[in-house]
């Protein structure tokens, strides 16, 4: 794993592709797939924040 690639938060494994991330009481999450992000947030629904991915601030 290079020096700026970040450990998905449920299998350790590299980050390599954006976009697979939660909001939590605990901080942003980060994970390497779909799947580990899924697996994360029915394991710990009551630390996941119902935050929107993209926050229009225009309106």
């Amino acid at each position: 794993m290079g020096e700026n690639t970040k450990a998905c938060d449920l299998c350790g494994l590299p980050v390599e592709i954006e976009g697979f991330k939660l909001r939590t009481k605990e901080g942003d999450k980060a994970f390497c797939c779909e799947g580990c992000k899924g697996i994360y947030q029915m394991l710990h629904e009551e630390t996941v924040l119902d935050v929107p991915d993209q926050i229009d601030e225009t309106e």
